[in-house]
């Protein structure tokens, strides 16, 4: 896609109305200079979608960032979960051991989004269970 700057507006706007009827016309009653513009505005478009295709993610980049989002959620999970255990058997307050289990929940849903392919989604839940986690770090 191409959005139109200012100056590309300005000159819709000068060659408007007055060009078309002051102008020599071409096919469809526009100047002919306002249908090359648009041909080349087109055959712009043209490169620019193409240019867009060759930036855009594939399959195999989905691919390596759902195994990626399954992979680090599940490592957190269970960082998580071992943490919580070993606060749990110590002298720490109760809210030390539950910041931990909620935050590998947390990022047990996020591996869980990410194999679905929520990796955005995933990639949040995974930054919340891990605040989450810290939270019980300092509270420790």
């Amino acid at each position: 896609m191409r959005a139109r700057t200012d100056s590309d507006t300005q000159d819709d706007i000068h060659d408007g109305p007055q060009a078309e009827t002051t102008g020599p016309t071409g096919a469809a009653g526009r100047t002919e200079a306002a249908a090359a513009t648009e041909q080349a505005d087109e055959a712009d478009a043209d490169t620019d979608a193409d240019a867009e295709t060759d930036d855009e993610h594939g399959p195999e980049d989905a691919r390596r960032a759902r195994w990626t989002a399954i992979g680090t959620g599940v490592l957190l999970t269970l960082a998580g979960l071992a943490a919580s255990l070993m606060r749990l058997t110590g002298s720490a307050p109760a809210l030390v051991p539950a910041a931990y289990a909620l935050g590998a929940a947390v990022c047990a849903l996020a591996a869980f989004l990410g194999s679905r392919g929520r990796t955005r989604r995933a990639l949040w839940l995974l930054i919340a269970g891990v605040m989450v986690m810290a939270i019980g770090d300092q509270a420790d």
